[in-house]
C-alpha cells in the first residue's frame, strides 16, 4: 500500500488502506480550516458537476463513492477542502488518471469569479460546462428549475434593447447579457402558462411597440436545469442563424423549425453534391434563383399544401398559383402538391442552400 500524503494516491488493495483513507478524509472535513462536515453535500454537488465535465472532455471517469472491485482512491482538493474520490483500476494508468483529475479540480477551484454578467456570458457560451453553471448558481443564490434560453438580435438600439428586456424579466433570477456584438442572450425560467415561442413573441412585440426596434428572436428547447442552459442557448443562436440563411418568415424562430437543417448541415460538400445529383435536379437552379418562385414554394409548404390558403396569403389568383406549381414540376420533376414530393423538394431546397453557403 502506498500513501503519498493527504493529497496523494492510495491503491485500495485492503480494508486497512480504505479505513485509513476515510479517517483522514473525515478529519480534514472536520478541521477548522475546512469548516464543518455539513458542507459535504454542497461540496459533492459541485464536484459532481465538475467531474461530469472532466469525463466528457477527457474520458476519465471519477466517482465519489466506492463501487467495489479494483479501484484507486485519492483526494480531490477544492480550496481548503479535501474529498475522497475513486477511479477504476490500479497501477500507473489509474494513478495518471487520478492525478489529472486532481489537477483539473484544483485549477478550477482557484479560478476567480468574473463580473456577474461576464460569468453568465461564459455560462451561455458553454465555457466551463456544467461546473461553471453550477458555480454561478451557488455564487448568486439562483434557484434551479426548468428553463430555456433565447437569443435576441435587434436591428438597432442594442443598448436600449437589452435594458428594456431586463425590465421584463424576473429580477435576480432571469437575466439578459450581450453574448456577442449586437446579440443578446436571455435566460428564462419556465412558466406553465407561457411557452418558449410565446415568450419570444412577447419580447419581439414589446421591443417593437416600446422602442420601434425590429428584432430576430431565436428560442431553444426547455432544459431541466440551469446547468444545461448552454445547450438551449446554442439552439436559440442556431435558430437565428438559420432563419437568416433560409429566409424564415416572422421575427421569432424555434430551433425545432430547423431540425432537418441541422441534420443535413454537417454533411461534407461532396456528399451534398452527390445527393443533388442523385435527385436529378439540374433544373432546380432555375427555381431556386428565382425569388418569386422560391417564395411561392415556401408559402405553399408552410400552408400545408393548401392552394386556397396559399393564394390568400400571397394575394394570388388560384390559376397563377397553379401555373407556378406546374413550372416547379417541369423544372424539378417534383409535383409538390403531393406530400412525398413536397418532402423531397424541401430536402433539396436545404441541400441547395447549404451548398451555396459552403
Amino acid at each position: 500500500m502506498e500513501i503519498a500524503g493527504r493529497g496523494g494516491i492510495v491503491q485500495k488493495n485492503g480494508q486497512n488502506a480504505l479505513a485509513f483513507l476515510r479517517a483522514a478524509w473525515y478529519t480534514s472535513m472536520r478541521s477548522p480550516s475546512t469548516g464543518r462536515r455539513g458542507n459535504t453535500m454542497e461540496t459533492h454537488a459541485q464536484l459532481n458537476a465538475l467531474l461530469q465535465d472532466i469525463r466528457e472532455k477527457t474520458g476519465v471517469e471519477i466517482y465519489l463513492t466506492p463501487r467495489g472491485g479494483e479501484e484507486t482512491a485519492f483526494f480531490l482538493r477544492e480550496g481548503d477542502r479535501a474529498v475522497e474520490a475513486y477511479v477504476a483500476g490500479a497501477g500507473e494508468e489509474a494513478e495518471r488518471s487520478a492525478k489529472l483529475a486532481a489537477y483539473l479540480v484544483s485549477v478550477c477551484s482557484k479560478e476567480p469569479y468574473a463580473d456577474r454578467r461576464d460569468e453568465l456570458k461564459s455560462v451561455l457560451l458553454g465555457d466551463g460546462g456544467h461546473w461553471r453553471a453550477f458555480r454561478f448558481m451557488e455564487k448568486y443564490g439562483l434557484t434551479d428549475g426548468p428553463c430555456f434560453a433565447a437569443e435576441v438580435v435587434p436591428d438597432r438600439l442594442a443598448a436600449e434593447s437589452i435594458e428594456h428586456i431586463r425590465m421584463l424579466l424576473e429580477e435576480g433570477r432571469e437575466q439578459a447579457v450581450f453574448t456577442d456584438t449586437g446579440c443578446i442572450g436571455v435566460v428564462k425560467f419556465t412558466e406553465e402558462d407561457q411557452t418558449a415561442f410565446e415568450f419570444g413573441t412577447f419580447l419581439a412585440q414589446s421591443l417593437y411597440e416600446e422602442l420601434g426596434v425590429k428584432a430576430s428572436v431565436g428560442t431553444g428547447c426547455e432544459v431541466k436545469s440551469f446547468r444545461e442552459i448552454a445547450f438551449s442557448y446554442s439552439q436559440a443562436a442556431a435558430a437565428v442563424r438559420m432563419s437568416s440563411l433560409f429566409g424564415g418568415e416572422g421575427e421569432v424562430h424555434s430551433y425545432r423549425e430547423y431540425l432537418l437543417v441541422r441534420l443535413l448541415e454537417d454533411m461534407p460538400r461532396v456528399r451534398i453534391e452527390d445527393y443533388l445529383e442523385q435527385f436529378h435536379v439540374e433544373g432546380a437552379a432555375e427555381i431556386f434563383e428565382d425569388e418569386e418562385m422560391t417564395a411561392t414554394a415556401e408559402e405553399f409548404l408552410e400552408s400545408s399544401l393548401n392552394i386556397s390558403e396559399t393564394s390568400r396569403n400571397l394575394f394570388l389568383h388560384r390559376n397563377t398559383l397553379s401555373y407556378r406549381l406546374d413550372k416547379i414540376e417541369r423544372a424539378t420533376g417534383l409535383n409538390i402538391r403531393k406530400f412525398s414530393d413536397a418532402v423531397t423538394f424541401r430536402v433539396i431546397t436545404i441541400l441547395y442552400k447549404l451548398l451555396e453557403k459552403a
